[in-house]
């Protein structure tokens, strides 16, 4: 299964894109998504507090994913 991935602020910078692509063998659960992003992209394991969003909503590491669900890799906000 194909799982399309928005990024955002440092994630896009290290990644390279707006969008990428995660492909794995079988359905897959956001921490398993994750890991694999982290595998293609080892910078990403750095930043600690990373979070995924899927369909609008931060989304915990054992929900299933479907290859229509829109998937956002959210890093950390600073600012005041």
């Amino acid at each position: 299964m194909k799982y399309k991935i928005n990024l955002f602020g440092i994630t896009r910078d290290i990644v390279g894109k707006n969008i990428t692509e995660v492909e794995i063998n079988q359905a897959a659960d956001v921490q398993t998504v994750l890991k694999q992003l982290k595998t293609d992209f080892p910078k990403l394991q750095e930043i600690k507090s990373l979070l995924i969003a899927v369909n609008s909503e931060y989304a915990e590491a054992d929900l299933m994913l479907t290859e229509n669900d829109e998937i956002a890799l959210i890093p950390p906000v600073s600012g005041g």
